[in-house]
C-alpha cells in the first residue's frame, strides 16, 4: 500500500491489468469463494426439506387467514420451518468446525482454545440452574401468550385493544423461549473441543489462498506469506478479547479489537518491516466486500416494501451531501477526501462504504484509518445505548428496528442491537441495513465520477469517461455482480429453499464466515500501518469528531422522522403486518 493512496492507481488500464491489479485479485478470489461454497451447498438439500416446507406453509397460511396477527401456532409452524438449515447437516457443520474463531470465554483464556468432555460436562451442570430458570421463565411467558390469544379469540379478534396485548405477549414469549433455548444449549454434554489445530490450518490455508493473487501481482510470495501469518496471529488475538464475556456484553467487538492491538503495536515498537508485506488492508476487505455481496438479496430488500427503501434510500444521500457540505462549508475541513470518507462511513454502512469511498476519492490511508475509527467506536456506542433508549421510552419495536438500521453502522452491530428488542425490531433493523448497503456501489460511483471532473479537473482538461473508469474500484462491480446473480438464484428456488440452501448454507454457512475474517485481517493492517504522529494533523481543532457528532445527529433525526412516517402514517398495513 502507497503512503499517500488508499487503493486505486490512475492511469489507463490494459486486459493485463485483469490479472495484475488488487481490484480484479479481490474479485476474482471472492468469486472462487462463492463458486466453492454454491458447489457444497446448493445441490444437497436437507433430508424431507420439501415435505417439512409445505407442510408448514400449510399452517402458516391456516393462521394467517384465522386472525390478524401472527398467532402462537403461526411462530410454531415458522420456527420449524426455519429450523430447516444445511448448515446443520454434516458438511456444514465441518465447515463451520474448520473455518470457525475462537470460541467464549470468561476468566480463563485457554477456553478460548481447549475444553476436555470432563471441563466441559462440569461446565455444563453449573448452567443446569439457569437453564432451569430460564425455561421456567418462558414457560410461564407461553402460559400468558395462551391466554391473551384465547382472550383474542373469544373476542374474534375483532378486540384491537385484546389483539395489541396478545402480539405483545407472544413477542415477549419468544424473546423469554430463545433465552431459554441459549441457556439449555450450555447443558450439552461431551461438548468438549479444541480448535488450536483448526486455526493453524485456517491460518496457512488463507495465507496460501492471499498468496495467489500476490504472485500476479508481482509482489513476493514468501515475504507476503510470513508476514501475514503475524497479521493472522493478532486477528486470532482480536477474536479471543472478544471473546470473553464482559467484553462481549458490552458489545466491544473483534473490529476495534484488531485496530487496537495493531495500533499498540505499530505505535510502541513499530511494526516490523518483514510483517509490512502482510499489511493488506484493501487486498482483504475488497475482498471481503465481493462476499458481503451476495448477502445484499433484492428479495429480502422487497419484503420490507416501499417503507423500507425510503428510509435507506432518500434518508442516506440527504446526510451523506449535508454532511460534506457542513464539512466544507462550516467546519472547515481542510481535506475534501476525509471529509467525504467520514461522510460516506456515517451515513451509508460504516467501514465498507468508507473504503468504497476512500477509493473512488484517492484518500490517504491515514484519513481512511480515522474515518473508520471514528465508525467504530461510536458504533459500539450506539448498539448499546439506542436498544435502552427504545425501551425505555416505549417505542414501537418496528419504528425502533427501522431507526437502528438506518443510523448504526455496521450490519453485525445493527444485528446484535435488534436482537435486543424482539424478532420484529431485527427484521426489520437487519433488512434496512441490507437495503442501504446496496447504496455502496452507487456512493462510489458518483464520488468517482464528482472527483474526476470537478474536484481534480484542471482549467483546460477535458475529462473523459474512461478516466472516471480508471478512477472507479473495480471491486464494486464484483459487489454488485454477486448481488445480482446470487438475488436471481434466490428468486429461482424460492425464499423458503432459498433461505435453507443460501441463507443457512452458502453464506451463513461459507462466505459470511470468511468475510468475517477477512475484515478482521484488514482491520489488524489497518492498525499496524498507522502511526498516531501521521493522524494528528487530522485532529485539528476536533474537526473530524465534530462532523461525525453533527452529520450523526442529523442522520438520528431524519432517519426516526422518515421510519414514522413510512411505517405508520403512508404505510400502516406493512407495519401491522410485521
Amino acid at each position: 500500500m502507497s503512503e499517500s493512496n488508499v487503493v486505486v492507481d490512475s492511469g489507463k488500464e490494459s486486459w493485463g491489468d485483469l490479472f495484475k491489479k488488487e481490484d480484479y485479485w479481490a474479485v476474482w478470489l471472492g468469486f472462487a469463494l462463492l463458486i466453492i461454497f454454491a458447489i457444497i451447498y446448493l445441490p444437497r438439500a436437507p433430508a424431507g426439506m420439501d415435505e417439512e416446507i409445505f407442510k408448514q406453509n400449510a399452517i402458516l397460511e391456516a393462521e394467517a387467514a384465522r386472525a390478524p396477527f401472527k398467532t402462537l401456532a403461526w411462530n410454531a409452524a415458522n420456527d420449524k420451518k426455519r429450523k430447516i438449515k444445511a448448515t446443520s447437516m454434516s458438511h456444514g457443520k465441518a465447515i463451520k468446525s474448520f473455518a470457525g474463531k475462537t470460541k467464549g470465554w470468561k476468566s480463563n483464556p485457554l477456553d478460548a482454545f481447549f475444553m476436555s468432555n470432563d471441563s466441559a460436562n462440569a461446565k455444563a451442570e453449573k448452567a443446569q440452574a439457569k437453564a432451569d430458570s430460564t425455561k421456567a421463565t418462558a414457560a410461564a411467558a407461553l402460559t400468558r401468550a395462551q391466554e391473551a390469544e384465547a382472550a383474542s379469540e373469544a373476542a374474534g379478534f375483532k378486540n384491537a385493544g385484546l389483539n395489541e396485548k396478545t402480539k405483545d405477549a407472544i413477542s415477549d414469549y419468544r424473546i423469554a423461549k430463545k433465552k431459554a433455548g441459549k441457556a439449555g444449549k450450555k447443558t450439552a454434554k461431551d461438548k468438549g473441543y479444541n480448535v488450536i489445530l483448526n486455526l493453524i490450518i485456517l491460518g496457512l490455508a488463507m495465507a496460501v489462498f492471499f498468496s495467489i493473487g500476490s504472485f500476479f501481482m508481482g509482489r513476493s510470495v514468501p515475504q507476503f506469506f510470513i508476514g501475514f501469518l503475524f497479521v493472522y496471529f493478532i486477528g486470532v488475538v482480536a477474536y479471543l478479547i472478544a471473546g470473553q464475556s464482559t467484553i462481549k456484553f458490552y458489545g466491544v467487538g473483534y473490529a476495534a479489537w484488531a485496530i487496537i492491538l495493531g495500533l499498540l503495536i505499530s505505535n510502541t515498537i513499530g511494526t516490523p518491516k518483514w510483517v509490512m508485506p502482510g499489511v493488506q488492508v484493501e487486498y482483504y476487505i475488497k475482498t471481503g466486500l465481493v462476499l458481503l455481496g451476495a448477502e445484499i438479496l433484492f428479495g429480502k430488500i422487497l419484503s420490507i416494501g416501499v417503507p423500507g427503501i425510503f428510509v435507506a434510500w432518500v434518508v442516506t444521500p440527504i446526510v451523506l451531501l449535508t454532511t460534506f457540505w457542513f464539512g466544507q462549508r462550516i467546519v472547515g475541513m481542510a481535506s475534501k477526501t476525509l471529509n467525504i470518507t467520514i461522510s460516506a462511513d456515517m451515513s451509508v454502512c460504516g467501514v465498507s462504504a468508507a473504503i468504497a469511498t476512500a477509493a473512488a476519492c484517492r484518500a490517504k490511508k491515514e484519513e481512511l484509518t480515522l474515518a473508520v475509527g471514528l465508525s467504530l467506536v461510536f458504533t459500539s456506542i450506539m448498539m448499546v445505548i439506542m436498544p435502552a433508549i427504545i425501551n425505555g421510552s416505549g417505542m414501537d419495536h418496528v419504528l425502533g428496528g427501522a431507526w437502528m438500521g438506518g443510523t448504526i453502522d455496521a450490519t453485525g452491530a445493527v444485528a446484535a442491537a435488534g436482537a435486543f428488542l424482539s424478532d420484529r425490531a431485527l427484521y426489520v433493523a437487519v433488512t434496512i441495513k441490507l437495503i442501504q448497503n446496496v447504496l455502496i456501489g452507487v456512493i462510489a460511483f458518483c464520488v468517482a465520477v464528482y472527483w474526476t471532473t470537478r474536484v481534480e479537473v484542471t482549467a483546460g482538461r477535458q475529462v473523459s469517461w474512461m478516466e472516471i473508469w480508471y478512477r472507479f474500484p473495480k471491486f464494486v462491480l464484483g459487489f454488485i455482480v454477486a448481488s445480482i446473480v446470487f438475488s436471481l438464484i434466490y428468486g429461482s428456488i424460492g425464499s423458503d429453499v432459498g433461505y435453507t440452501l443460501i441463507d443457512h448454507g452458502v453464506l451463513r454457512g461459507g462466505t459470511k464466515i470468511f468475510r468475517g475474517w477477512f475484515f478482521n485481517l484488514a482491520f489488524v493492517s489497518i492498525g499496524l500501518a498507522t502511526n498516531f504522529r501521521a493522524l494528528g494533523e487530522y485532529f485539528t481543532g476536533g474537526k473530524p469528531l465534530i462532523l461525525y457528532l453533527c452529520g450523526q445527529s442529523l442522520n438520528l433525526t431524519l432517519t426516526f422522522v422518515m421510519a414514522y412516517i413510512m411505517f405508520y402514517l403512508v404505510f400502516p398495513g406493512i407495519t401491522a403486518g410485521i
